[in-house]
């Protein structure tokens, strides 16, 4: 391959020129061996496999040629590391250090396949080779993820030969600004993170807007629990999230970007900061860009890792070196945002679908999807699922699809219980809903929302109450507490749901939270205090008797809630071998060896130490 962004780009046929060579080049590397590099498998010790891949590629003798290349994350979390061998695109799963050397000897030399490192299918029971064949990417339709697994993120080159940058050349060489914002709005593309605003509109509202210059920014906050859609499309794809900011700031008629990242996303920013450096090295970022009138630059900067920043106005007011707190809605950031100019904010996944677009059509991408919903959506599926990970679908596949075929199911067999969608001010969806096509309208019509992507299974042993508590409790640490509602109506809320969890609730605190979910929905400044009670209203709709019991009869029917429920020992399970009376640090628990242990229920702490370190699972919760 050429070096990394070392030749200045003049003009649109020097870059097809430019791909043309690095293609040649790239043809004649026989043999590649792709390991993911993105955080989850780099947190079990990736980076350091792709370190004794390279070294075995450039030892080898063999007389082809042999590339090891680092890619972003692939989506499958649960099966990390990950590694890819072509030819074949033989898929290995829980690669250890060990391996290595069999791998390159055996499948990357002799194309021999290693049948323990094969995911072996939970329904079959049979090992598959590639991606294809496994129901984790079988029901997938990638478009913002495409390039995941294939693309060295570090690598502009690797961009390129897969024709990035093709759809910039097309923006700016054939069309106008109003006929990027026509294919958009053919699109039907709306915002994916979390409202759901028309693209197009956005687009066109801000470049009709008066007053220069203006802005594009990309939000990468995305601080939902459990969520990691746009750090990987960041770490693994840092080029595609570029080359639509470009594209979008040509149809505004902007010349300058911010991409909002995280700080506690440092491999995200570390692969932005090489690919915004190598675009410029190019002549893609900077002033009259392959021999146009358009110029371009973009600057990162780091978020301190606020949630209420991922609201647009709060991010601009920290851009600005401001506290980050919302303003009032009647004034619209595509006419005064950021520095009181016109400003057009997406999120990390909407920019990233822009290239495709403008390169496939938007006829193209809203073919996909349903009505009002077009397109794919990335979701992070996480929780008591089989196969946690990143998943893309199309708009209006259903939740049991998502969860049963892609996710492999509820988790040692257990009962589906509820998914929450949307992150923290999402909504519970319980079993009877499973076959609702996902998409904006329909979610919402549920008491919930497409939010970012967050996707959070539960099964037969989680308690509503406490997951309605966990995120009130997450979205009171995190408002800004700027607005009455939000600032006192979340701490009542948390308050009443806390006595409930505790056994000393009444029956009128159901009516309170209801309450003052309306309240907040009606009266808070922005969307974090608007859209708060959703797991409180949601749960409430759904899980009103699990509530009652709470209330009623002061039991946890999950038993999760501490002192609305009890340890006891099956005196027929336990094998009196005293380890729960060992590790008892109240001394509750007494008996004789190989006769049955009990436990004294007025010196019972409930710590759960006996429940955790019972090896024949004698110790129940009652």
């Amino acid at each position: 391959m050429a070096r990394k962004g070392s030749t200045a780009i003049r003009t649109s046929s020097e870059l097809e020129q430019y791909r043309d060579k690095v293609k040649k080049q790239s043809k004649s590397i026989t043999k590649r061996v792709y390991v993911c590099v993105g955080t989850g498998c780099a947190a079990r010790g990736s980076r350091v496999l792709y370190d004794l891949f390279v070294k075995a590629a450039k030892e080898s003798k063999a007389d082809v040629k042999i590339e090891a290349k680092c890619v972003g994350c692939h989506g499958f979390c649960e099966r990390g590391p990950i590694v890819v061998v072509d030819p074949g695109l033989v898929l290995y799963q829980r690669v250890e250090e060990p391996d290595v050397a069999e791998i390159f000897r055996e499948t990357v030399l002799n194309e021999r396949i290693i049948e323990r490192l094969l995911y072996e299918d939970a329904v079959t029971q049979k090992r598959v080779k590639t991606a294809e064949e496994i129901s984790f990417y079988k029901a997938q339709e990638r478009i913002v993820l495409a390039g995941n697994g294939v693309l060295d993120p570090t690598n502009i080159d690797d961009y390129i030969v897969h024709g990035g940058y093709g759809a910039l050349i097309k923006a700016i060489t054939t069309m106008q600004p109003e006929q990027v914002i026509g294919e958009i709005e053919k699109s039907q593309l709306r915002g994916r993170g979390g409202g759901g605003f028309v693209t197009a509109r956005k687009w066109k509202s801000c470049r009709n807007a008066e007053g220069t210059p203006k802005y594009v920014i990309c939000n990468g906050d995305e601080g939902d629990p459990g969520a990691f859609m746009d750090r990987s499309i960041m770490e693994g794809n840092p080029h595609c999230v570029l080359e639509g900011m470009m594209i979008g700031a040509y149809a505004i008629g902007s010349t300058q970007g911010y991409i909002y990242v995280r700080n506690e996303y440092p491999l995200a920013v570390e692969h932005l900061t090489k690919a915004i450096n190598q675009a410029k090295n190019m002549g893609l970022l900077g002033s009259g860009i392959l021999g146009t009138d358009f110029s371009f630059d973009i600057r990162i900067n780091r978020g301190g890792g606020a949630f209420i920043c991922g609201e647009s106005t709060a991010l601009m007011a920290s851009l600005e070196g401001r506290t980050g707190e919302p303003r009032a809605k009647y004034v619209h950031t595509v006419e005064s945002g950021l520095r009181e100019k016109p400003t057009n904010l997406n999120n990390v996944e909407t920019w990233a679908n822009v290239p495709a677009i403008i390169d496939r059509g938007g006829d193209w991408f809203a073919s996909i999807g349903t009505e009002k919903s077009k397109g794919t959506k990335v979701f992070s599926l996480v929780g008591k699922v089989v196969n946690t990970g990143l998943v893309e679908v199309p708009m209006g596949m259903t939740l049991r699809q998502i969860v049963e075929d892609i996710g492999g199911g509820v988790k040692d067999g257990r009962e589906f219980k509820a998914v929450q969608t949307g992150g923290p001010s999402g909504g519970c969806i319980p079993a009877e809903h499973l076959d609702t096509p996902v998409d904006f309208d329909e979610l919402t019509k549920l008491g919930s929302m497409m939010g970012s992507g967050g996707m959070i299974v539960m099964d037969e042993d989680t308690c509503m109450v406490n997951v309605a508590k966990y995120f009130v409790g997450f979205l009171k640490d995190e408002s800004c507490g700027k607005c009455t509602p939000c600032r006192e109506g979340l701490a009542q809320m948390l308050h009443i749901l806390d006595r409930i969890s505790q056994g000393e609730g009444e029956l009128v605190d159901l009516r309170k939270l209801e309450e003052l979910g309306e309240l907040l929905a009606a009266t808070a400044l922005c969307a974090l205090g608007k859209t708060a009670a959703n797991p409180v209203l949601s749960t409430l709709r759904y899980f009103q008797t699990e509530y009652e019991e709470h209330i009623k009869n002061r039991r946890c029917p999950a038993k999760v809630c501490r002192g609305l429920f009890r340890y006891d020992i099956d005196p027929e399970a336990c094998k009196g071998c005293g380890i729960c009376a060992k590790h008892c640090p109240e001394n509750a628990i007494t008996g004789e060896k190989k006769k049955p242990y009990v436990i004294d229920q007025k010196k019972c702490t409930l710590c759960g130490t006996c429940f955790d370190k019972c090896p024949f699972t004698a110790v129940l919760k009652v």
